[in-house]
């Protein structure tokens, strides 16, 4: 059996991979000693993959917004037996979910868990769309859409990105629309499945106190052999400005206090692998020092009422986009944006001093270090980080390669007035 087998001996973890002939990636993370057990199945394709050249052709198409989303749904469909009462009868807990880069479907166990890795292997790689349940699942689907749509809190961020990108797919909603889903079809499904969900497009990882051959021999068995000969995937994107599309976007629903998201928008895409993780790893560093719980900034701005502890900061960023988002809930949003830009005036030094970087750095070791005790840590951490072409085992000496001159220059170029956008959801008046 072909194996290769990644080590770490400073967090003595090892990652052991495999490729099978279909070209499915298969790794495994063996925790001896812990009783649950967790696999992913998951496909690089999100909900921004909406033009693209379907797999055997040679002309581009663009699917309706929301149809990443509606195939995840779909799977769950068996021509006779539910797939949830399957995994119930072996003790499996299946979830699913859909973001702007991956698709991904996943089961905890603390028993049965070949049995349970065979049927989610099995359900993933057999579709069944039908006309009638492709119209069914529109309105559940809608139903999904208008709860998120009357939420505060998905409205205040989706109306962020739409400030921030012009043309990038991130501003779209993952679900999509009540009008776009009225356009999915089932040969549009069988079109995006067929191209997506090729094993060579997809990962398997699986993490436990459990035995790789096994493993392997469960998914040799289980997996479909009928696949074609990969074909490079051609993701088609808008051009998207270095510009913010709008300033301010303010809107009014039932909320008691004013929720805020002020986002900065990254102009230094186009990274993969380490430089992009470590573009990750300093954004991060930088939003704990200026707004985590232990600045200056937040606790001046907590005492003077001015946030709650709702306020929090993180950075987001892949291939072709990426923004910092500030948010929380204010009495005043607007008093909060100008004393965050008014911060950032600062010069550089004065305000992101080295040693709360150390300080910030070894926190962050730290929490990476008690990850590794949480096999959901390594399981989600491990497929996010696979699609953007770098090994989670190489974590934590990433982490610990941060200098601070590092922080300094991300900072200069990333937190500026020029790309920072403001959403509000106010009360209704």
């Amino acid at each position: 059996m072909d194996i290769k087998i990644y080590e770490n001996e400073k967090i003595r973890e090892k990652l052991y991979y495999k490729e099978m002939e279909s070209g499915l990636k298969v790794y495994f993370v063996p925790k001896q000693g812990y009783t649950k057990q967790y696999a992913i199945f998951a496909t690089d394709y999100g909900s921004i993959d909406n033009v693209f050249i379907p797999i055997g052709e040679k002309d581009s198409i663009e699917v309706p917004e929301g149809i990443a989303h509606f195939l995840e749904h779909k799977l769950f469909e068996e021509p006779e037996q539910n797939i949830f009462d399957k995994f119930s009868k072996f003790g499996g807990n299946v979830n699913a979910y859909t973001n702007f880069n991956q698709t991904a479907y996943l089961f905890s166990s603390t028993e049965n868990f070949y049995e349970n890795l065979q049927l989610l292997v099995e359900f993933v790689q057999h579709p069944f769309f039908t006309d009638e349940n492709v119209e069914k699942e529109k309105g559940i689907i809608t139903q999904e859409i208008n709860m998120y749509r009357d939420n505060p809190n998905w409205k205040v961020f989706f109306n962020c990105l739409k400030a921030m990108y012009n043309e990038h797919p991130v501003r779209i909603d993952i679900a999509g629309t009540v009008d776009s889903i009225q356009k999915i079809n089932k040969d549009l499904l069988y079109k995006c499945y067929n191209t997506f969900y090729n094993p060579s497009n997809m990962v398997l990882f699986v993490v436990g106190d459990l035995l790789f051959d096994e493993i392997i021999k469960v998914v040799d068995k289980s997996e479909r052999k009928d696949y074609k000969e990969a074909e490079e995937i051609t993701r088609i994107f808008p051009a998207e400005p270095t510009e913010v599309k709008e300033k301010l976007i303010e809107e009014n629903m039932m909320v008691s206090i004013p929720l805020f998201y002020m986002g900065f928008k990254d102009s230094d895409c186009n990274l993969i692998g380490e430089e992009q993780v470590k573009k990750d790893f300093v954004s991060n560093l930088i939003l704990d020092m200026l707004f985590g719980s232990s600045s200056v900034f937040y606790n001046d701005l907590y005492e003077e009422g001015l946030i709650d502890s709702s306020f929090g900061s993180y950075f987001t960023g892949k291939k072709s986009y990426g923004h910092s988002l500030v948010v929380g809930e204010s009495k005043d949003p607007k008093e909060v944006y100008n004393r965050i830009i008014s911060l950032i005036d600062k010069p550089t030094e004065s305000i992101l001093l080295e040693k709360d970087f150390n300080r910030i750095k070894s926190k962050g070791i730290g929490e990476v270090l008690m990850g590794f005790n949480s096999i959901e840590f390594i399981a989600n951490n491990f497929i996010d980080l696979y699609f953007d072409d770098f090994l989670l085992i190489d974590y934590l000496d990433l982490l610990e390669s941060i200098e601070y001159k590092d922080i300094i220059e991300r900072f200069k170029s990333h937190f500026t007035k020029d790309n920072v956008v403001l959403s509000i959801i106010n009360p209704l008046s």
